[in-house]
């Protein structure tokens, strides 16, 4: 076990440094291609830390819902539980009008999208929990 910062909190800090002190402190010197850098280097940072703190839920509910939909329940490998997908739907063994495939496809979507872009007004109208608790 790795004592703290952990991490999230190692992320947090560079991207707070390079959003909070080095970009300014860069622009202030005249430097503003680098300092647009820096902030595009914040971004990415807080890219990875979304990344690292959503993935592992998000990629176990596609597989989940993967193995339901192309009725594979022991394949365990998400990569291939894709190119199943793809196989099927370019073969037409499954269309768009399959149980389950239009729902799979927005939630990865909507997984996708809380990575890039979580700021995308189409996440944040579809993240939000309805009155029964689900988005």
């Amino acid at each position: 076990m790795q004592d703290l910062p952990n991490p999230d909190q190692l992320l947090t800090a560079v991207a707070r440094f390079l959003r909070e002190d080095a970009g300014p402190a860069l622009g202030r010197h005249g430097d503003n291609a680098l300092a647009y850098q820096a902030r595009v280097a914040a971004n990415m940072v807080d890219t990875v830390a979304r990344q690292t703190a959503l993935a592992p839920a998000a990629d176990a509910a596609e597989r989940r819902r993967l193995q339901v939909l192309l009725g594979l329940p022991d394949e365990a490998d998400l990569a291939a539980l894709n190119r199943r997908l793809a196989s099927r739907l370019a073969d037409g063994a499954i269309d768009s009008s399959h149980p389950g495939l239009a729902e799979h496809l927005w939630a990865t979507t909507l997984a996708k999208l809380a990575v890039d872009q979580p700021g995308y007004d189409t996440h944040q109208r579809h993240a939000a929990p309805t009155p029964t608790g689900t988005p």
